[in-house]
């Protein structure tokens, strides 16, 4: 069996968890990679979802051969024949201890940014990843986590090894796993797309989960509602809101921010394999929006049609949604609008900008694979701005083809040393300023 990707593997793994919802459970991610899966699960069943972080402590000599593992809390699960066969002195057990100690509560801080711990105490809880490879961590979260108080331990993952899945049945109360190949030689074999989770997806994961959960009794209402009252609200008071866009009958999930007073409005049309959820794009809309810009990121596709991946790499019909989303919004707030996108996504804006009946602004690439959208560049009109990393030379070479092609105002930014995702220092906060300089100059965003 194979995944398109985490959120792919989240759905299909929530629906062979269902049966756990009546027990009211708490699903906790490993990060990094686990709590993308983990977040589809959580939702599925309407839970919280919380990060298990967990530190597995090497024998000093023998980094490999753990003799125990530490957990929030002050949890601590040692073998204690470990520590007789190992033959290292307390003090340097006790060293390992100390550093594994400091780092976790560095990376539980991070991730929750300030949130408290989930209480585990008598619940169910399920312990998701993206995969098993030696079982190893998966097996310390499960006796941490028991030590925390659950009272019934179920691990979920989309693939592992036979026999690790048999080994772990021993560690938690009932093992969930789709895909137990013997051909098994490492989880990134079973994703189309297995790239790295970093800690800001994680974050903002978590920090969404955590106000979906707040506001579990009436999110349906919200959703179905909250656009449409969104547009007799005044345009002076801020909103802040998940909201379903109806691109063409197709209800696509978003979250919309207009802070008190917004002149204009982005949307953002994200890159393949990635979603409203990109921590990339959502730290540039969050520049935008202290520049005094509203800002729409929603997701392309439905959940059903992102398991393939001809959807995702079918521009004409990114375009179009992006287009219905546009309609949408305006029918809500008749503001300046203009478009953010990135790598497949561009190529979506320019074709959605390029339309004879397309009102946009302008239009800002980032990274973006603007030669997608063909011989429709010469019609688009909006000032178009694209911006490459110096060392993304193949997309660069791309985007300089398409640029020669491009009749409106545009300018090509190049941006020093950066690679295709921008995760140099510094260099994602360049691309939010030259977005945030281009859409306020073109979009005639009101001085704050």
């Amino acid at each position: 069996m194979f995944f398109a990707h985490r959120a792919d593997a989240g759905h299909r793994l929530s629906a062979v968890l269902g049966h756990l919802k009546q027990e009211h459970p708490v699903v906790l991610g490993l990060p990094r990679g686990g709590v993308p899966v983990a977040f589809e699960v959580a939702r599925e069943l309407g839970a919280p979802l919380d990060v298990i972080v967990v530190r597995k402590l090497g024998v000093p000599y023998h980094r490999e051969l753990g003799f125990g593992a530490i957990g929030e809390g002050g949890v601590r699960v040692i073998s204690e024949e470990i520590v007789r066969m190992s033959r290292v002195s307390e003090k340097d057990l006790a060293a390992v201890e100390h550093a594994e100690e400091a780092e976790l509560v560095r990376q539980a801080g991070r991730f929750r940014a300030g949130r408290p711990r989930v209480r585990l105490d008598g619940r169910t809880v399920i312990v998701v990843d993206d995969g098993i490879a030696t079982g190893a961590t998966a097996a310390a979260a499960c006796q941490v986590v028991r030590a925390m108080g659950a009272a019934r331990v179920v691990l979920a993952a989309p693939v592992a090894p036979p026999d690790a899945v048999a080994w772990l049945r021993a560690e938690a109360d009932e093992v969930v796993c789709l895909s137990t190949p013997h051909g098994f030689s490492a989880v990134g074999q079973w994703y189309q797309d297995f790239s790295q989770t970093p800690d800001e997806e994680v974050v903002s994961l978590l920090a969404q989960a955590a106000a979906e959960t707040h506001t579990a009794p009436q999110a349906e209402a919200d959703v179905g509602a909250g656009a449409e009252a969104d547009a007799e609200a005044d345009p002076q008071e801020g909103v802040e809101e998940e909201v379903a866009v109806d691109a063409g009958g197709v209800r696509l999930a978003g979250d919309l921010s207009l802070p008190p007073g917004a002149g204009a409005v982005v949307l953002f049309a994200h890159g393949s394999g990635s979603s409203r959820h990109s921590p990339r794009n959502r730290s540039v809309a969050a520049a935008l929006r202290e520049a005094g810009l509203g800002t729409l990121l929603f997701d392309l596709l439905t959940p059903a049609e992102e398991v393939s991946r001809a959807n995702v790499f079918d521009i004409e019909t990114l375009a179009r949604r992006l287009t219905d989303a546009t309609v949408w919004l305006r029918r809500r707030r008749p503001l300046p609008v203009g478009y953010f996108g990135a790598s497949t996504g561009a190529a979506a804006a320019l074709w959605a900008a390029a339309a004879a009946d397309a009102e946009v602004g302008a239009v800002v690439s980032r990274g973006g694979r603007p030669d997608l959208a063909g011989p429709l560049l010469v019609g688009v009109r909006a000032p178009t701005l694209l911006i490459v990393g110096g060392r993304d030379t193949t997309v660069l070479d791309l985007n300089r083809q398409a640029q020669a092609q491009l009749r409106c105002e545009n300018r090509l930014d190049v941006v020093p040393g950066a690679t295709h995702l921008f995760e140099e220092p510094g260099a994602l906060e360049e691309v939010a300023g030259l977005a945030r300089d281009w859409f306020t100059r073109y979009l005639e965003v009101p001085e704050r």
